[in-house]
């Protein structure tokens, strides 16, 4: 499928500079730019290859002033890079324009699906499951009795979700994710025997959730573990039984997330975050990678570390980390140069007697 640089541009309320008939067929890098393509700058360290792009079509923002002749027809918009993400989108939709339920597909009797569905070969949907209109479960996927997955949803290959869950609106759940697994939890008994403590809680993912591919987010054991509106889960994330994740937070991959804590709104944390169990992390707080959380945050503060602790404090510590080696040949030195003054000391005072 093709579209002009004005129909592009039209559907990103954008301006072109150059050519406004000249058509795309697909996206590409700026460095790797071809005739028939789009490809876009947002970046000021790839300003040079603008001058010597093929791509056809160069979406830029709207204060970029080339200094040199550029062969591409130009979109002007607002912000390349959000641009560049909703014309993803839009091809996105296109890739995954898939209806209808696969002969190969077992549907429980009991269940209720919606409008325009998809549901792909070997897909297995339980009992008194609740489908929305527009959902898309791909192959191999397992729906336990009773789960409801609203409108938009879409549900990837090989996709586990145990009975009871919730998915909200236009959630996206990647292959290989499990939702509503038992968590980690045994009581032992006197003679060190471990029994396992049943889950009877669920999952619930609100709005616009998305949940990488191969993650776990774990039943509570008793209510809900509940990944709030507008949150985004990485790949290889482990979200333990009864934990609560607030609105638009994102949390990058191979991070872990122990029982019963409590993270709030708009949090960012990087790869490899560990955050002990039953804890209170506030809004608007950021952890860097490998993270290691052992105590209440405080709304508003940047961490690192581990054991984590003030951004600032851990950017000085680490400066003067690095400067150990130094700090120790110097104090090794200083030890030398003291035993040789108290040898001399001792000398002179004998000499003296």
């Amino acid at each position: 499928m093709e579209f002009s640089a004005q129909q592009i541009a039209d559907f990103l309320h954008g301006e072109v500079v150059g050519n406004p008939d000249v058509k795309v067929h697909t996206i590409s890098k700026i460095e790797d730019g071809k005739a028939g393509t789009l490809s876009f700058l947002s970046n000021p360290k790839y300003i040079h290859f603008a001058y010597s792009t093929q791509a056809s079509i160069l979406l830029v923002n709207r204060d970029f002033q080339p200094e040199h002749t550029i062969s591409s027809t130009l979109i002007k918009v607002d912000d390349a890079y959000q641009s560049l993400a909703a014309l993803l989108q839009l091809v996105d939709s296109y890739k995954k324009n898939k209806s209808g339920i696969d002969t190969l597909a077992f549907v429980s009797g009991s269940a209720a699906i919606g409008e325009s569905p998809y549901i792909g070969a070997f897909a297995f949907i339980g009992d008194n499951v609740h489908i929305g209109d527009n959902v898309k479960i791909y192959p191999q996927c397992y729906i336990g009795d009773g789960v409801v997955i609203d409108d938009d949803a879409i549900v990837y290959a090989g996709v586990k979700i145990y009975a009871d869950c919730r998915i909200g609106k236009r959630c996206i759940i990647h292959s290989g994710a499990v939702l509503g697994a038992d968590g980690f939890g045994f009581a032992p008994d006197g003679d060190g025997a471990y029994n396992k403590i049943p889950r009877i809680g669920n999952v619930i993912l609100e709005d616009d959730v998305e949940i990488g591919a191969n993650t776990t987010v774990d039943s509570a054991t008793l209510g809900s573990t509940i990944i709030h509106k507008g949150t985004k889960l990485d790949n290889l994330i482990m979200v333990a039984h009864s934990v609560e994740i607030g609105s638009n937070s994102v949390i990058a991959a191979q991070s872990g997330i122990a029982g019963s804590t409590k993270i709030g709104d708009n949090c960012m944390f990087g790869g490899q975050v560990g955050i002990a169990g039953h804890l209170h992390i506030g809004n608007n707080v950021k952890l860097g990678a490998q993270s290691g959380v052992m105590g209440n945050i405080a709304d508003d503060l940047n961490f690192m570390g581990s054991p984590a602790f003030d951004l600032r404090r851990y950017i000085k510590s680490y400066a003067y980390f690095r400067k150990l080696p130094d700090l120790v040949q110097t104090i090794d030195t200083l030890q030398k140069e003291i035993a040789a003054l108290k040898e001399k000391l001792i000398k002179n005072n004998v000499q003296k007697q």
